[in-house]
C-alpha cells in the first residue's frame, strides 16, 4: 500500500492537507537516497530542539539557512578554489547540498551557528498566548436564575 487514504478524517477538519503530503512523502521515502550531509536532531527541552549538521570544509558564507511555509531549508555551495597540490585521495566531500526539514506549527528558528565543522540550528516552539490552555472561572449567579413553575400534566 503506497498511499494512506485519510479522507474520512478530513471531512470534519480543515487545513490538515499538509499532513497528507507529509505522510505520502514518508511512504515514498523521499530522502532515502540523499544522506549528505549527515545530521542529528535532538530535543533540548520541552520546547527546544537542535539540528546539527556535519558540514566540514564549508564556511559561514557558503551556507544558507531559510524558512518558508514551515519548511526549513539548509543549503550549501562551495566556491571553486585552486588546489595547492595534487590530491592522492580526496575524502572530504566538496559537493553542494540542500536538505529540507518540515517544521510543525509554531516552531521558529532561534539561531544558527557554525562551530568546528558542525552547523547548529536551534529551534523553539512558541505557542501564541491565544492558543495556550486557559482556565475559565464559573460564576455563581443564583440571584439571576429564574425558577420555572411547573403545572401538573
Amino acid at each position: 500500500m503506497n498511499t494512506f487514504d485519510l479522507t474520512p478524517l478530513f471531512r470534519s477538519s480543515i487545513g490538515f492537507d499538509r499532513m497528507q503530503r507529509m505522510l505520502d512523502n514518508a511512504a515514498r521515502g523521499v530522502d532515502a537516497g540523499n544522506s549528505y550531509p549527515p545530521y542529528n536532531i535532538e530535543s533540548l527541552g520541552e520546547n527546544a530542539y537542535r539540528i546539527t549538521m556535519a558540514v566540514a570544509g564549508f564556511h559561514e558564507d557558503d551556507i544558507e539557512v531559510t524558512v518558508t511555509d514551515n519548511v526549513l531549508t539548509v543549503s550549501g555551495a562551495l566556491q571553486e578554489e585552486e588546489a595547492e597540490g595534487a590530491f592522492l585521495h580526496r575524502g572530504i566531500a566538496r559537493r553542494s547540498f540542500e536538505r529540507r526539514f518540515n517544521l510543525a506549527d509554531h516552531i521558529k528558528v532561534s539561531e544558527a551557528g557554525l562551530v568546528n565543522g558542525l552547523l547548529h540550528v536551534d529551534l523553539v516552539r512558541e505557542v501564541p498566548e491565544a492558543m495556550k490552555p486557559r482556565k475559565i472561572s464559573i460564576n455563581a449567579c443564583a440571584g439571576n436564575v429564574k425558577a420555572v413553575e411547573g403545572k401538573a400534566a
